[in-house]
């Protein structure tokens, strides 16, 4: 299935690869490794923010800077410059923070004069000191931090809000999220057909965001079929944007998370089946394409997928039985040996001898 087509609704069937549709929160953004020492080593010129803040650009990011009570979601890991010792990691919470600029804790004040000064996309690493962090007390609960701790960030910008200035998504109605997270979906299928899609997925991962766990663990009726509707074709539309990526693993996550929801999602079956083939898990990636075609059984596409399945397997097979044979085969016929006249000359002076040492014995007894 080409996805060459983004289509902003659900519709029905596979639409295998006509169109991409997104679906659903836990996320994308490829963790960047991770050194167990402490943080990454960064060669890029200090840029000084603030006093008690400089910014050191890891990867360079795209578009404007947000502005005061922008609503900023961030990847980020901290540490205790001194000690090294990391306290806070959003990448391995698999969930982004969520940050109103202007009226962050003041513990990120820091934090968020970095934020401030970066771009959608960008990663970098930030130096706070401590006045701008946990202060000269520190922090003994969750998280520990030492006293007088400066900070070090590695952070990572997916995206900001400014439709909402300065309202946080706990403040906001259930209308407002989701209609929040649809701007985020279209302005994420706008790039796909960009072939953005990197920048689709940062647009399609705030769009989660808005609709967290907590949030949805709250929906009944009408409101969760209305956060679905956009939720579940944020995760496929990632999953298809994975799969250009050849971020197979991580697009089989994907569709895995919104048939959890649905099981029969022909969109999620297609695609984690077209993950899994790409990944040569051949019996799993027939497993989804065959229930697909069970729920869809005109989707060319999916018939497509099976019948190039089917050959993969003769061709394999194939290939294989030439392998054995040529293993198992008939031995071949050994060669006629050349006789060896030296051996055939030696037996006849042999059993020459021995007949005259026999006949002079006789002639010496009569």
């Amino acid at each position: 299935m080409e996805e060459t087509e983004i289509r902003a609704d659900l519709s029905s069937g596979s639409g295998a690869e006509n169109d991409v549709v997104m679906e659903g929160a836990a996320f994308t953004s490829s963790e960047p490794i991770q050194d167990e020492e402490g943080p990454p080593k960064v060669d890029s010129e200090r840029e000084i923010l603030h006093d008690k803040v400089t910014k050191q650009v890891i990867k360079d990011g795209h578009g404007q800077k947000p502005s005061n009570f922008s609503t900023c979601f961030v990847h980020y890991r901290a540490w205790a410059e001194s000690s090294s010792h990391k306290f806070e990691d959003t990448w391995q919470e698999q969930r982004p923070l969520e940050l109103v600029l202007g009226r962050e804790k003041k513990e990120m004040a820091g934090l968020a004069i970095g934020i401030s000064n970066m771009k959608s996309g960008e990663r970098a690493l930030l130096h706070v000191g401590w006045e701008l962090g946990y202060g000269k007390e520190g922090n003994f609960s969750f998280p520990n931090v030492p006293p007088m701790a400066n900070l070090v960030y590695e952070v990572e910008l997916i995206g900001f809000d400014e439709i909402i200035e300065g309202k946080a998504r706990i403040d906001m109605t259930v209308e407002e999220r989701i209609e929040a997270a649809d701007r985020r979906k279209q302005k994420g299928n706008t790039l796909f057909k960009e072939e953005k899609f990197e920048e689709a997925m940062q647009q399609y991962e705030m769009a989660v965001a808005y609709m967290g766990d907590d949030f949805m663990f709250q929906l009944f009726g009408k409101y969760r079929d209305m956060a679905l509707a956009v939720k579940n074709p944020c995760h496929l539309n990632t999953a298809a944007c994975l799969i250009k990526l050849k971020r197979y693993g991580d697009a089989i996550g994907q569709c895995s998370i919104v048939l959890a929801e649905d099981e029969n999602n022909v969109k999620a079956l297609f695609r984690r089946g077209k993950a899994r083939a790409e990944l040569g898990q051949t019996d799993s990636a027939k497993e989804d394409f065959q229930k697909a075609k069970k729920l869809s059984p005109e989707d060319k596409t999916i018939i497509k997928e099976l019948r190039l399945l089917a050959e993969q397997e003769r061709a394999l097979y194939q290939k294989q039985k030439e392998i054995y044979k040529g293993i198992f085969g008939p031995r071949p016929e050994p060669k006629a040996q050349e006789k060896n006249w030296v051996m055939v000359f030696w037996h006849w002076l042999v059993a020459l001898l021995t007949g005259l040492f026999f006949k002079l014995r006789r002639q010496k007894s009569d």
